[in-house]
């Protein structure tokens, strides 16, 4: 979480999205190497194509108004967005991903630019997903095969090729489509590329005597899974399922679930016979109001992460000062203590669960000594620096995470996680360190010191000895630290599982987009992107445009993580979020707060079904950016309260405009089934 700047540049990339590659003095007003001022920079090539993996030496040179040479040298070299593609002090870039890239370099204060288009890498290996049940002789079913590059990403517009070894058994069209002709077993195979999979297919007998499916008719909301399930004689046949109706879905697996209200006709076919059944569905109807129970303005400074804990608000900023308020009364705030420290952004802050030990990131130290603060807590209207830890995080931590005597923390340098264990918090020690292996990560030399590209760690939790990773473009990890279930411990990380997103499919050219958060809620696990422009500047006024899809993995079987649902609001981008009481409480930058219902089976898009329970804009007219909201994240009050009176609010922290207290107020339906009770739940450190 840095921001990269230069004098003369009206760019800068996010403070809260990247490690840093330009130095702090390239921050700093910097003196011209030659008296006269440059009218261009010309960058050479000016294009180019390339492809993933490659490295391009890049020349930079000034001209005068008249076109003549003037004698100096870069002052900086940049390649953006940084994910894709990251540049050292020489003029190198290494191109780590697929999309179009900006290399630029500045010369005494004037900035040239060349474009680069990275092309796709080539399919490296494919995966057919086996189907569930036999196809039988005369019907047909859809192979589903997915095409990975050396990193792990999937291509969904790879060319792929299908063949079937015994087409007297079974032929397969270039769309996977798989026809039973005859009784047997045979062989599809699938090419891409130079990657090559196949799979074993059982072809039956059409037996049938008589179809039926139950229920034979069913009530719901939208966004409510209905099991349907068809038999014949109590035995279950394979069948493929069908709805008629705009609106709807059904599932291999005959589960149906639907966006719109309405009335649909579900259908199963197994060979020659089929069943019917019927869905009546009504709106979901859980909107509700939100009261505001008081609001603590950020005037000077842009706010950035919140600790709800008890009856104290710890609130960091993108800035140099940490606040602590007492919230025990919730209509009334009250600033507690504030904390000056040596940084540019103090991004992350959390406490132990009995708020005695506090810990907070850091970002940008003018000693370029960052990592982590720990704070004795134990008053929070007197905190006190108990130590540091910096000595293998000097380059930046952008987030924290608590789980009994051990922080993990992401390290900006390297996109590594390390394990501090703090047992002494005045002499804390590193115990273990895990980073993914990508072959298009390379080490780049910067004025910071070494820096890896193509490799950024962004966030984490911690639940149950497992903890989940949000790795940016290498996705979702998974390890084990404690559990047990891959021999792991907190000392010793063991990889449990890995789930590639590919966010240039998802988000196109001109976006810095990754994996950036994750929450774990029963059997399913938040993870969130992270989408802004290529390149952007913070600290201006003006507004910035932002994406981001909330995607919700089943991880019943957390060793293969699938993706089951998705929310995403068209008016912003996920942020950070916190699942409690059957709620997903989410900041969602200019979309302002969101509450989800995340009631029963999630499956689908969650925004189109109506799971909406609150929305709230946190924009404010004396805010930073004035009536822009740009809500970083949310916390209800019912995880981290112990006081009846407390329950049920909910905090919503706003770069622009600070923090907002919250509750939620009526139905905005009469008669309408409400979001679930609020009620106590077991306490999570996020």
């Amino acid at each position: 979480m840095f921001k990269h700047r230069a004098v003369g540049l009206a760019i800068a990339v996010a403070v809260f999205l990247v490690p840093a590659i330009w130095s702090q003095e390239a921050a700093k007003p910097q003196e011209s190497t030659t008296s006269v001022a440059p009218a261009v920079v010309e960058i050479t090539p000016k294009t180019l194509d390339v492809h993933v993996g490659q490295k391009v030496k890049f020349s930079a040179a000034a001209k005068d108004a008249a076109g003549n040479p003037i004698e100096a040298k870069p002052s900086v070299w940049f390649a953006a967005p940084f994910d894709l593609a990251g540049a050292d002090e020489s003029g190198e870039v290494t191109f780590h991903a697929a999309g179009v890239v900006t290399v630029g370099a500045v010369i005494a204060g004037k900035t040239g630019y060349a474009k680069v288009n990275v092309g796709t890498s080539k399919i490296t290996t494919l995966e057919i997903e086996s189907l569930a049940r036999p196809i039988i002789a005369g019907s047909a079913e859809r192979l589903t095969a997915i095409a990975r590059t050396p990193n792990g990403e999937s291509r969904s517009d790879a060319a792929i090729k299908w063949a079937s070894d015994k087409p007297a058994i079974a032929t397969v069209d270039a769309a996977g489509l798989v026809t039973g002709v005859a009784p047997g077993s045979v062989i599809i195979k699938a090419t891409s590329d130079e990657a090559a999979a196949k799979v074993t297919v059982q072809v039956v007998r059409d037996a049938v005597r008589k179809l039926s499916i139950k229920p034979a008719t069913a009530e719901a909301r939208t966004g409510d899974v209905v099991h349907f399930a068809a038999a014949d004689s109590g035995k279950e046949p394979p069948v493929r399922w069908s709805v008629t109706g705009s609106g709807a879905a059904i599932y291999p697996d005959g589960a149906f679930i639907a966006e719109k209200a309405g009335a649909y006709v579900i259908t199963a076919s197994s060979g020659q016979h089929s069943a019917s059944a019927s869905a009546v569905v009504r709106p979901r109807n859980v909107e509700r109001e939100v009261e505001v129970v008081s609001h603590v303005p950020m005037p000077d400074v842009m706010m950035s992460e919140e600790w709800i804990i008890g009856h104290h608000a710890y609130l960091s900023t993108i800035a140099d000062k940490l606040f602590v308020y007492d919230i025990a009364d919730p209509a009334n705030p009250k600033l507690l203590d504030t904390l000056k420290v040596d940084a540019r952004l103090i991004n992350d802050i959390s406490t132990t669960p009995d708020e005695k030990i506090g810990v907070f990131t850091r970002e940008g130290a003018s000693n370029r000594k960052n990592g982590i603060v720990f704070l004795d807590t134990s008053d929070p209207s007197h905190l006190k620096v108990l130590s540091e830890y910096t000595s293998t995080v000097s380059g930046g931590v952008h987030s924290a995470y608590i789980d009994s005597h051990y922080v993990y923390l992401t390290d900006d340098a390297t996109g590594s996680l390390r394990i501090i264990d703090f047992q002494d918090a005045k002499h804390p020690k590193e115990v273990a360190r895990f980073q993914v292996e990508n072959p298009t990560v390379v080490t780049l030399n910067t004025e910071m010191g070494s820096m890896s590209s193509g490799r950024y760690l962004h966030d984490l939790q911690v639940k149950d000895g497992i903890a989940y990773l949000a790795y940016w473009r290498d996705g979702l990890v998974i390890l084990d630290v404690g559990n047990g279930m891959a021999g792991g411990s907190p000392e010793n990380p063991k990889l449990i599982s890995q789930y590639h997103f590919n966010h240039y499919e998802l988000y196109g050219d001109g976006w810095l987009a990754g994996t950036h958060s994750v929450f774990r809620y029963k059997n399913y696990l938040f993870v969130g992107d992270e989408v802004f422009p290529a390149i952007f500047n913070l600290e201006d006024r003006d507004r910035i445009p932002v994406r981001a899809i909330c995607h919700v993995m089943d991880i019943s079987d957390i060793k293969h993580p699938k993706e089951v649902a998705q929310y995403e609001a068209p008016e912003g981008g996920s942020h950070n979020f916190w699942a409690a009481n059957d709620m997903l409480y989410e900041g969602y930058y200019s979309g302002g707060a969101r509450v989800l219902d995340i009631s029963g089976e999630l499956r689908g898009d969650l925004y189109r079904q109506g799971r909406e329970i609150a929305r709230f804009w946190t924009g404010d007219s004396k805010g930073f950016r004035p009536n822009l909201p740009f809500t970083w994240g949310g916390q209800p009050c019912s995880v981290t309260c112990d006081t009846p009176e407390l329950n049920g609010l909910m905090y919503f922290n706003d770069i622009h405009s600070g923090l907002w207290i919250t509750k939620l107020g009526a139905p905005k339906f009469q008669g309408s089934t409400s979001a679930p009770p609020v009620r106590k739940t077991e306490q999570t450190i996020h």
